[in-house]
C-alpha cells in the first residue's frame, strides 16, 4: 500500500530556508548557512537595524521578513556588488544607502520567486508575492498580515554570512498540508541564470551572422560599382 506524503507547514518553512541559502550564496558567491533549528515566535516583526518584508497569497498565504544587522546587510551588499564587478571604491559603506535597500530588494525578489518556483514544482500549487519593501530602521516595528488567515503561525530561523554575520528569516502563515494523492514527477528547476545566458549567447551569434551578411553584400554592391 502506497504511504500517503503530507507536507507540512514545517516543510514549506524549509523551503523557504533553502531559497534563501541558495540564493544568496550564488549572488554573493560565499557561503551562507541557515540553523538547523526553528524557533516559534508570537509574531512577526521588523527590527533593526535593516527589515525586508513581502507579502504572498494563492495557495496559501503569509508573510517573509528577514531582518539584518547593519554588518550583515553591508557584507551581503558588498560581495553581491564585487561579484558583479564593481570595483570596492565605488561601494556603499554605510547600509543606510539607497543602493543597500536596491540591492536586499532584488536579492529578496530572487528568494521569493526562486520559493514559489519550488511550491510550484513540489506542491502542484501557486502563490503570488507583491514587491519587496525595505527600509533601515532604529526600533521594532510589529508587522501582520493582512488577510483572512484562521489558524496564523509564526517562525524565526536564523541566518549566518561568511564573515559569521547574523540574519533573521521570520515567516507568518496560515497552518497548513498538503497530502498528496496520486503520483507526479516534479518539473526540472528553472536556472534564470542559464537562461539569460543562453538567450545572451543566441543574440550575439545573430548578430555576428547579421555583421558577416552585411559584409557580404557590402563587399558584393563594391564589386557591383567597380564592374567586377
Amino acid at each position: 500500500m502506497r504511504k500517503t506524503k503530507i507536507v507540512t507547514s514545517e516543510d514549506i518553512l524549509l523551503k523557504l530556508c533553502q531559497s534563501v541559502t541558495a540564493v544568496l550564496t550564488k549572488a554573493t558567491d560565499s557561503s551562507v548557512h541557515h540553523s538547523a533549528m526553528v524557533q516559534k515566535i508570537t509574531k512577526t516583526s521588523l527590527k533593526p537595524d535593516f527589515g525586508c518584508f513581502v507579502l504572498f497569497d494563492g495557495g496559501f498565504s503569509g508573510l517573509v521578513v528577514i531582518n539584518f544587522e547593519a554588518k550583515a546587510a553591508l557584507e551581503l551588499y558588498q560581495k553581491y556588488m564585487s561579484h558583479m564587478g564593481i570595483p570596492q571604491e565605488e561601494l556603499a559603506t554605510l547600509h543606510t544607502s539607497d543602493e543597500v535597500a536596491d540591492v536586499l530588494g532584488e536579492l529578496m525578489n530572487q528568494i521569493v520567486g526562486d520559493f514559489t518556483g519550488k511550491v510550484k514544482r513540489s506542491l502542484q500549487t501557486n502563490i503570488t508575492q507583491n514587491q519587496p519593501k525595505m527600509m533601515a530602521i532604529n526600533k521594532n516595528i510589529n508587522v501582520t498580515v493582512d488577510s483572512n488567515i484562521e489558524r496564523p503561525q509564526a517562525r524565526r530561523v536564523s541566518f549566518s554570512t561568511e564573515d559569521n554575520n547574523i540574519f533573521y528569516l521570520e515567516l507568518s502563515m496560515e497552518r497548513t498540508e498538503f497530502i498528496q494523492l496520486e503520483e507526479f514527477e516534479e518539473g526540472d528547476e528553472i536556472n534564470p541564470d542559464e537562461i539569460l545566458e543562453k538567450e545572451t549567447a543566441s543574440k550575439l551569434e545573430s548578430s555576428k551572422k547579421k555583421s558577416k551578411a552585411n559584409a557580404a553584400e557590402e563587399a558584393n554592391s563594391l564589386m557591383d560599382d567597380l564592374g567586377i
